[in-house]
């Protein structure tokens, strides 16, 4: 097929377990991929039907060059009247149990998104679909206030960014994330944000007025610092540099900054890490985290697929290790091993994390969010229940 390039063929043919892989489908679905101009500026070149449909429907190129005449995906929204905006969270090897999602689906586009999986309870596909047909709800903010308005409601910090980024670009022109930001002030709410978008810059008026009462933290996640490797990773990302410069201003504006080196890819940018550790550290964080690289459901086929049509030279090389942190698996989902992996390569990048942020002096204590400042509605301000 002309829409596979020569590169992939290359790979397949020196790789047998590349081979297997085109036996089992995953490029020999060709017919998913969309040409090249359709998706330019978006991560997945693939646009699978999600995992809960009934059929499955592929673009199949007839020869005929329709393809081409096809317009590129443009980025659509959709407006979520959503009934409730705080979704709770069970997970044991998350710090946090309180979290809002402004948006479904991410502009970001990032190749490697765990969240991409999520786009198929709208009915949609977590490739293409999930960055170009987005869900925004205009009524966050309203629904944020009557929640924790209600009587008996128990303060903790509320983490957002934590599925998609809340600073996407369509945030600009939704101004949803300013919203919220401006309830949680009004409230004395205390609000953790992670973010790859140095939008939040916008709203150091509020964060900085909320961190003076120990009520804001912004973790900016940083994936590598090569420019070209971000520009096709997480094509719609603001460049690392400018999420340096964010670094930069937040902790200028005392606000407690910290860096999310996440996720970490085994032989594609794990090189990288003391750099970027480093690189944050002199613009201001002092916290350090990581995650390694998670293929949950469909994440594993879009992330391959894009794995060899940029570095399929590496494609064995960089599999082989990620199964060898995931129990020879492409992904392990239990808890306490989905973020950090297992076996020594997994083991010797925790050690570089701990070592590097030791050296720098990260990580000497962690910043606690303020719950005691948090304002209780008076009887006469509480809002009827509507039945």
């Amino acid at each position: 097929m002309d829409s596979i390039k020569l590169a992939d063929k290359a790979a397949f043919s020196r790789s047998g377990e590349a081979g297997t892989e085109l036996a089992n489908g995953l490029i020999a679905e060709a017919s998913l991929r969309v040409h090249e101009r359709r998706s330019r500026g978006r991560g997945s070149s693939i646009n699978p039907s999600g995992r809960f449909e009934a059929f499955s429907r592929t673009d199949i190129d007839d020869g005929w060059q329709t393809i081409d005449d096809l317009p590129p995906f443009k980025t659509e929204i959709a407006v979520e009247r959503a009934r409730t905006i705080i979704t709770k969270n069970t997970s044991p090897d998350i710090s946090f149990d309180k979290s809002i999602n402004p948006y479904r689906g991410c502009e970001h586009g990032c190749v490697y998104c765990f969240a991409r999986p999520s786009h198929a309870y709208q009915g949609l596909s977590a490739g293409l679909d999930f960055e170009s047909k987005l869900f925004a709800k205009p009524d966050a903010a309203k629904l944020l206030e009557r929640e924790i308005t209600r009587p008996g409601y128990k303060v903790k910090p509320i983490a957002i960014g934590t599925n998609t980024d809340p600073y996407q670009p369509i945030e600009r022109d939704w101004l949803i994330m300013r919203s919220i930001l401006e309830v949680l002030e009004k409230y004395n709410h205390p609000v953790g944000i992670v973010t790859k978008s140095a939008l939040v810059t916008r709203d150091i008026d509020i964060l900085s007025r909320m961190a003076q009462k120990g009520l804001a933290k912004v973790a900016l996640s940083v994936t590598t610092l090569d420019r070209t490797l971000a520009r096709t990773m997480e094509p719609r990302c603001s460049t690392p540099s400018k999420r340096l410069e964010a670094i930069k201003q937040l902790s200028e504006a005392n606000i407690p900054t910290s860096v999310m080196v996440a996720p970490i890819i085994p032989g594609l940018n794990d090189y990288e890490l003391e750099r970027i550790l480093d690189s944050a550290y002199a613009a201001g964080a002092r916290e350090a985290g990581y995650v390694l690289l998670r293929l949950p459901l469909e994440v594993a086929p879009i992330f391959k697929e894009w794995l060899l049509r940029h570095y399929p030279e590496r494609y064995r090389h960089i599999m082989s290790l990620i199964r060898s942190m995931r129990g020879g698996k492409d992904y392990d989902a239990d808890w306490g091993k989905r973020m950090r992996g297992t076996g020594p390569y997994a083991w010797q990048i925790s050690r570089r994390v701990e070592m590097t942020c030791k050296r720098l002096g990260m990580n000497t204590s962690r910043y606690k969010l303020n719950t005691d400042l948090f304002i209780q509605p008076k009887p006469d301000q509480e809002q009827l229940e509507l039945l």
